[in-house]
């Protein structure tokens, strides 16, 4: 049953979600350091979570199952298992050193670009380790990073929009500009969403709108309206509510996108282990 297959890949999905956390909201917070007026409060509580997920990512990735035991991919290449678990970990360290750097306020551009790098690193090695071959790997690991974009950036801005609460004086750009961001990767996610379903991506190669009406339509579907639809509609909507300073309904906005987006990033990474699907 398709409900008990993604029950099957658990592991992987709790995986993805932390790391999608970890590397989008570090991502987020580069991006704030280098083109937005936000506090160094923010940026050092954002980079702070961005560690400890990191470090939850980190302490997941120890104990994932043999996917090849629970027939959750055709193919596994152990020989990225070290790489990525080595990553994570640097990843959440380099996350902390920034966190606290920023705290201080001793900011850094080289342990900024080198988190980055690093993050980007830990969802190329998980790609090169699920994808299944090297084309696998490309569509995995662009995947892989717009769902992090997504699922990091939107916590980001949902704690952006609280920050207004305390630092009332604040301007509103960098809330808009973070919505715009975050509106571009949902639109993004739309776009990848279309063209994985006409070609058929992912291990289980269904083309040709197949999987809108087969076994897992329920979840695509679901995927498709809960996960990108909706979340860019409200993602829109926010960027109107802080144009104009309302800044409570902004943040109520994002708040709403925090559960959408995040569900939209589990159906993704179920439909994916647990069905071979890109979606």
């Amino acid at each position: 049953m398709p409900a008990e297959q993604i029950a099957a890949s658990l592991a992987y999905i709790n995986w993805t979600v932390l790391t999608g956390l970890a590397v989008g909201s570090f991502g987020a917070v580069v991006l704030g350091m280098l083109r937005t007026s936000a506090t160094k409060g923010y940026l050092a509580f954002v980079a702070f979570t961005s560690a400890a997920f990191a470090l939850l990512a980190w302490l997941s990735d120890g104990a994932l199952p043999d996917p090849a035991n629970a027939d959750l991919l055709a193919s596994w290449d152990r020989s990225w298992l070290t790489p990525r678990s080595v990553a994570l970990g640097l990843f959440a360290l380099l996350a902390l050193v920034n966190a606290l750097g920023i705290a201080w306020g001793a900011r850094s551009r080289i342990v900024a670009a080198a988190g980055a790098g690093t993050g980007l690193f830990v969802l190329f090695a998980a790609a090169a380790a699920w994808g299944g071959s090297n084309l696998g790997t490309v569509l995995l690991f662009v995947q892989l990073a717009v769902l992090a974009a997504a699922t990091g950036g939107v916590w980001a801005a949902m704690i952006l929009g609280h920050w207004y609460l305390v630092t009332p004086k604040l301007p509103e750009a960098p809330l808009v500009l973070f919505a715009r961001v975050l509106t571009g990767v949902v639109a993004i996610q739309l776009v990848l969403f279309v063209l994985w379903v006409v070609t058929g991506a992912g291990p289980a190669g269904v083309g040709g709108l197949g999987v809108l009406t087969g076994t897992w339509a329920l979840f695509v579907w679901l995927r498709l309206v809960v996960g990108i639809a909706f979340p860019l509609v409200v993602s829109w909507a926010a960027i109107q509510t802080a144009r104009t300073r309302s800044m409570e309904s902004a943040t109520g906005l994002l708040y709403i996108n925090v559960g959408t987006i995040a569900a939209g990033t589990i159906l993704a990474a179920g439909l994916y282990f647990g069905a071979g699907l890109l979606v």
